[in-house]
């Protein structure tokens, strides 16, 4: 049922939340429409942040694909960073879901998940604001990317796990949380380019 919701929440907009609650009928109903207000309810959001793990049962390949979502932000950053708003998005939509408020378990912060060392050596003043962390999110992307030849696995790999670590390694580093993001990530890259988003 957590999986199924995750997957729903996903393909919702940004801020996408899901309510319960229980109609005169007495049926248990969930929905991302807000009851009634005479209607108590519960909120729940099961965002798909990169390090949870109970979010990799959900299918990459079928999520809805969010391209409206800060258009500006994404569009300008990727034209002053040099990259595929495609690839902008891919992160975007597996670090936070498009959350612009979320928080992993190790701290990292705002739509592109940036820690706290990384926002500083970017200059990102407020991580929880989109243009912000959007810009400093696709500055250290397109650092990525130049540090490891252009290739987006590497440079996804090195996002999750640090650079150090793909030089470590050779490539991928072995860890089952870096590889998953690698998938998922490659996998919306893809669909993204498909979708022209």
């Amino acid at each position: 049922m957590v999986l199924l919701l995750c997957a729903v929440v996903v393909s919702f907009p940004v801020r996408a939340q899901v309510y319960k609650y229980v109609d005169e009928d007495g049926i248990v109903t969930f929905t991302n429409i807000a009851p009634p207000e005479d209607h108590a309810y519960e909120t729940l959001r099961f965002p798909c942040y990169a390090s949870d793990p109970r979010c990799r049962g959900v299918s990459w390949e079928k999520v809805a694909l969010n391209t409206r979502a800060f258009r500006e932000e994404i569009h300008g950053a990727a034209l002053r960073n040099g990259l595929e708003e495609s690839l902008i998005r891919a992160i975007i939509h597996a670090e936070s879901a498009y959350q612009p408020e979320a928080v992993s378990p190790k701290g990292a912060q705002g739509l592109m998940q940036l820690m706290p060392e990384t926002q500083r050596s970017l200059a990102v003043s407020n991580p929880f604001d989109p243009a912000d962390n959007i810009e400093g999110g696709a500055r250290h992307l397109s650092e990525l990317l130049e540090a490891f030849g252009g290739d987006s696995t590497l440079a996804a790999a090195a996002y999750n796990a640090g650079a150090g670590a793909v030089q470590k390694h050779g490539g991928v580093p072995p860890f089952e949380e870096t590889r998953e993001y690698v998938r998922r990530v490659n996998i919306l890259y893809r669909r993204y380019r498909q979708a022209g988003g």
